[in-house]
């Protein structure tokens, strides 16, 4: 539809970082109101969202999980279900030389035409993005032959150019590759590629750096920076880490519950927010505080009512008032724990006898000791064998050569009788705690279960009861107790899988990546819980992680990792602070938004 005229009231703002033309915005958001239907029961999902973004201009949506950005950036093309979304309210006016247009209000088939053409999209997770049936170049070749009138000899010749343009190792190769064959930042880079495959107007990017390590990570938002320049693009980044916004963004809008709380300048947000969920959100971060201090959350700067209004805390502060006296590391002069020389090596390649020729070493002659009430943090990139290692450990994978000593017991030579009695002793917190949880069974049965299984307490009330006490010192309530891992939040999973963890006391937990999806605010809870824990349980825990600003606050020691090696050991801040090895000063550079 051609709207001809149209009077925009848009804000009067100045980009610090581009120098930009004052004319309409490329797209302008207008009292977007959304709601979803499902069983009868009606949600607002958005609620009077008015947002622009201009040419050249890059917009950060950022906000916690439920807050409605995803919502926002997937209504722009109307990629929402309908049913259950429905659209209440509101326009989405995407503007050109020529004339402005309604996307709500335009047919399938002219949509169509505009969705990867004028307006593309680059989500979180690419390999479900990416067909697993058909080879990277195709698809990208696809998207070209879809809204450009070239051949296909043509289409194959751009993308091996855009595949260059991204910086992908060996183009012409990648092009006949399937995204299996790929490493997650190499698959985000092929899905870049078929964003930017038309040149569109509009780069809409929900959430596609989350799951990258921070080096992959800071390469593909100056990958994205620098498209952006080239093609004076606008571009709509949603995300959660507040690091990364730092980085890149022109200007932010902050979203708590369907609604746009805070809207300014980056700077502007960063050095002077206004309102309290952002001076929270800014608050939490981990690299702002020292081991020992209590991170603040959200509830320290706000209160929300029962109609959700908002009201401001008085005396609220961005570091932690009470302070955490965590167990002194190393104060027995026996390790609990001693890896002397570990290798776990995987086969690749074998003659046609099955003689193993080729392997891939993921740890390769690791040796180290963690002393009880010990937190060694280990970091490192995707691949370089922390959680490798860590499963090893545990005995969760076999190791092909070494010695690993527990409380005097050689775990590689223990008997299956040895081993599952050391089993209740040593426990793991994965990253995904959905995957986790069986869906089939309520928290409450399987926070019992490891109690049932290991023949702990003796009838089913005490059992109960001892779950109920698990549930409220991870801060969850009695009546969790009989509802199913799908009623809960992330960041509640994560407790639930603690408090199974913690149900058989163990002397020594390792933590995977448990920290590493949820948001900033989530992960300030859980990191404080973890704190609370280990100081009333004493455990020694391992804790895995590729962000080091978390592992810096958490651990008293910290190891890095690089391709099965380690890389450098030391004390937590010396590590961070005076880093000795080339590679853990490239990681600690990358840290996003580590100058804020």
């Amino acid at each position: 539809m051609n709207y001809g005229s149209v009077i925009f009231d848009a804000p009067d703002y100045r980009i610090s970082k581009l120098s930009l033309p004052m004319s309409l915005p490329l797209l302008h958001i207008k009292n977007l109101s959304i709601h979803f239907v499902t069983d009868g029961l009606r949600t607002q999902a958005l609620k009077n969202i008015n947002i622009s973004v201009s040419r050249g201009e890059l917009l950060a949506i950022v906000g916690e999980s439920g807050s409605g950005k995803s919502v926002t950036s997937l209504s722009i093309l109307q990629l929402l279900p309908t049913p259950p979304a429905e659209y209440i309210s509101g326009e989405i006016l995407l503007s050109s030389e020529e004339n402005t247009i309604d996307l709500l209000q335009l047919p399938r088939e002219q949509l169509s035409a505009i969705r990867g053409n004028r307006v593309a999209m680059i989500f979180q997770e690419p390999m479900t993005s990416l067909n697993p049936v058909l080879t990277c170049g195709f698809q990208v070749r696809e998207a070209l032959l879809q809204h450009k009138a070239i051949s296909t000899e043509e289409a194959t010749r751009q993308t091996i150019a855009l595949f260059e343009k991204v910086q992908l190792p060996d183009p012409a190769g990648m092009y006949h590759r399937y995204p299996h064959q790929l490493s997650g930042g190499q698959k985000q880079r092929v899905m870049i590629a078929m964003a930017m495959s038309c040149e569109p107007d509009l780069l809409i990017c929900d959430e596609p750096t989350t799951a990258l390590d921070v080096t992959v990570q800071k390469n593909i938002l100056q990958l994205i920076r620098e498209l952006q320049l080239q093609n004076q693009m606008g571009v709509i980044f949603i995300t959660h880490d507040l690091g990364v916004v730092a980085d890149i963004a022109d200007r932010v809008a902050v979203m708590y519950k369907g609604m746009i709380v805070e809207q300014d300048m980056a700077d502007t947000v960063f050095k002077h927010p206004k309102h309290p969920y952002t001076k929270a959100l800014l608050a939490c971060r981990p690299m702002l505080h020292a081991k020992g201090e209590r991170l603040p959350v959200v509830s320290d700067f706000m209160e929300v009512d029962a109609e959700g209004n908002i009201q401001e805390k008085n005396g609220a502060k961005a570091t932690a008032q009470e302070p955490i006296t965590p167990p002194s590391p190393q104060t027995a002069t026996t390790p609990l724990l001693s890896v002397q020389n570990l290798k776990v090596w995987f086969p690749v390649k074998k003659t046609f006898l099955g003689k193993t020729t080729a392997y891939t070493k993921a740890v390769d002659d690791v040796s180290f000791d963690l002393y009880e009430g010990e937190t060694l943090g280990l970091v490192g990139e995707s691949g370089c064998g922390k959680s490798t290692l860590g499963r090893a450990l545990l005995r969760l994978i076999d190791a092909t050569e070494g010695a690993i000593q527990y409380k005097n017991t050689d775990l590689l030579t223990a008997s299956s009788s040895q081993l599952k009695a050391l089993r209740k002793d040593m426990q793991i917190i994965f990253q995904d705690p959905y995957s986790s949880l069986n869906p089939r069974i309520t928290i409450g049965e399987a926070i019992a279960e490891p109690l049932l299984v290991h023949g702990l307490l003796t009838n089913s009330r005490q059992r109960k009861e001892k779950v109920l006490d698990l549930l409220e010192k991870v801060n969850l309530r009695p009546e969790h107790y009989h509802r199913y891992p799908h009623e809960f939040s992330g960041g509640q999973r994560q407790r639930i899988v603690i408090a199974r963890t913690l149900a058989l006391q163990p002397s020594f937990i390792i933590c995977d990546e448990s920290v590493s999806a949820l948001d900033v605010s989530v992960q300030a809870q859980v990191l404080n819980l973890l704190n609370d824990l280990k100081k009333e349980f004493g455990f020694t825990a391992i804790f895995i992680s590729h962000d080091l600003s978390v592992v810096r606050y958490i651990s008293d020691r910290i190891l890095v990792m690089n391709k099965g090696k380690i890389e450098e050991m030391g004390m937590a801040e010396q590590v961070y602070n005076s880093p000795q090895s080339t590679y853990t000063q490239r990681l600690i550079s990358s840290i996003p938004g580590i100058g804020r």
